[in-house]
């Protein structure tokens, strides 16, 4: 049975913060709360982890398409190859943010993504998630709880999210009400920036 944390975004309570960092580094799976849909995801570094992700998801976990949550683009020297100066400004424009940027991966990606060319980049406008990473030390792996075909009220509230949930997970985070729009996605691994996914953030930004 899964955990029920309230978590404020305007200030997120760092007790509450290191409880749930903890049972991320013990392997354990969050649902959480982004600027766009309550997203499912765990520490990148931690295989068994991921796999069980890929298992909820019904996907192989070498050719799921997870994106990575960071806390700022500090972070992206470590999982993308170096990129030119148009593309970091628009990066720098549009997070944090309501997107998903499709970016060429480096070399460091882990083990389990070695062989994924490309990866998902997310720095959502919500303090808790960031907040998560930042005291994780490292990104979390995410995928929204939200299927294309299936837009339910759920999806938006916490608590029926752990009704449905809390057998599959470790903890639910109640950062209030989520959104029911994704993210938008934003190819830029080649010479024009190619939109993958048209959802919540705008598109002035490319």
């Amino acid at each position: 049975m899964a955990e029920f944390i309230r978590i404020y975004n305007e200030n997120p309570n760092p007790k509450e913060i290191a409880k749930v960092v903890k049972i991320l580094r013990s392997g354990g799976l969050i649902i959480y709360p982004t600027d766009t849909v309550y997203g499912l995801g765990c520490d990148i570094t931690n295989t068994k982890a991921l796999e069980k992700i890929a298992q909820i998801k019904g996907v192989k976990l070498d050719k799921a398409n997870f994106s990575f949550i960071c806390n700022d683009l500090s972070h992206l020297s470590d999982y993308v190859k170096q990129i030119d100066s148009p593309t970091f400004k628009i990066l720098k424009r549009a997070l944090p943010g309501p997107y998903t940027f499709i970016l060429p991966g480096s070399n460091n990606l882990p083990k389990v993504f070695k062989k994924k060319k490309t990866v998902g980049i997310r720095i959502p406008d919500n303090n808790i998630v960031r907040c998560l990473v930042e005291a994780l030390g490292n990104p979390i792996v995410s995928t929204s709880i939200r299927d294309d075909d299936d837009v339910l009220e759920y999806t938006t509230d916490p608590e029926l999210i752990f009704e449905k949930w809390n057998k599959l997970v470790d903890v639910v985070i109640d950062g209030g009400y989520g959104d029911n729009h994704a993210s938008t996605v934003i190819d830029l691994t080649s010479d024009e920036p190619e939109v993958i996914r048209e959802g919540k953030g705008s598109l002035d930004v490319i």
